[in-house]
């Protein structure tokens, strides 16, 4: 970790937001384990049935909690959306998300911040699958699923450096906070996906945190079987967004050509092959090598656009943070 600025002006402005859901046993021991930097800890009550946001209030002394309550469930997402909002109206620089349920060492906030506060990053998250030994302790079914949706987010939100994209262990800056269109996040579980497209769209930094799996007897509320299909769809939904977004609506390059040529030629030549190839089946004659030829080239020329694309996107992933470019437009307005 790269030492802190401390004397930076969001140093003594970092909030800490944890939405609060069936985490009674869990929710006064991570209050108590917050560390003396942060200023603010906004408690988000998402229409508990235990009634959490009642008993932080009747148990908790600190006097940094602030308890948001929500009158009906928004999910874990619209959770944290509304402890964005109570942050950034009481003038918070860095919101740090942390689970009520035990999961997620406070000690470990300080990872997350410092590479905003050094003006690295605009969004940190954590990623437990940077020490390999440590990770033989994750449920192999978890292990397999986060593979898979790494993969999916990698695609849908640009972001290729990235894995774990499901770990809710993240820290945002409110430069960026302020661009994002906290209506539009999805408010459930895909919500940390969706962030991380969201965050593509306004080309802001995202940088990973190694952390340690932590299972204890936390319950989780999340059942892989009823979402896998519900991802799959947001994720190609959110690729297509970003494809045009990206490469069509502000920018225009070389890539933007590579793409829908290269899927043309490959289905040209995989659907042009695999016709002739079932008619000569079908009147049992051998498919004359021109009619190969003019099938092959395509898939192959298709398939090198398609990974020349890739590589162009791999390279875009953002590399200045928008902190730093909210702080240039506003020296040109104060210029002018």
């Amino acid at each position: 970790m790269n030492p802190i600025d401390l004397y930076s002006p969001d140093a003594d402005r970092i909030a800490v937001v944890i939405p609060s859901y069936r985490v009674t046993r869990h929710i006064l021991g991570v209050l108590a384990a917050i560390g003396p930097e942060v200023a603010r800890i906004y408690v988000v009550d998402d229409c508990c049935p235990d009634q959490s946001g009642a008993l932080v209030r009747a148990e908790c002394r600190d006097p940094r909690v602030v308890v948001v309550q929500l009158t009906e469930n928004q999910g874990v997402g619209g959770a944290v959306m509304s402890g964005y909002r109570a942050a950034l109206a009481d003038g918070m620089r860095i919101m740090v998300k942390i689970d009520g349920d035990g999961q997620m060492d406070p000690a470990l906030l300080l990872h997350f911040v410092a590479p905003i506060l050094n003006g690295e990053a605009d969004y940190t998250k954590g990623n437990r699958f940077f020490d390999l030994e440590k990770i033989r302790q994750m449920p192999a079914m978890r292990l397999f699923g986060n593979a898979v949706l790494s993969l999916m987010t990698k695609l849908s939100s640009g972001y290729w450096d990235l894995f774990d994209p499901t770990n809710g262990y993240t820290a945002l800056h409110a430069d960026a906070a302020r661009h994002l269109p906290f209506d539009r996040i999805s408010s459930r579980y895909f919500f940390e996906s969706d962030m991380l497209f969201r965050l593509n769209t306004i080309q802001a930094v995202v940088a990973d945190v190694p952390m340690d799996a932590s299972y204890g007897d936390e319950v989780s509320n999340l059942k892989i079987s009823k979402i896998v299909t519900e991802f799959m769809v947001k994720h190609a939904r959110n690729l297509g967004k970003r494809l045009f977004y990206n490469y069509y609506l502000r920018n225009m390059s070389l890539a933007s050509l590579q793409l829908p040529l290269g899927v043309s030629m490959l289905l040209f030549g995989s659907v042009y092959g695999a016709w002739h190839w079932v008619q000569a089946a079908a009147h049992g004659v051998a498919t004359p090598a021109g009619t190969v030829m003019v099938s092959a080239l395509p898939v192959l020329m298709g398939m090198q656009l398609i990974l020349a694309f890739l590589a162009y996107d791999i390279a875009a992933v953002p590399r200045r943070v928008v902190q730093k470019k909210s702080v240039a437009r506003a020296a040109v307005v104060v210029r002018e």
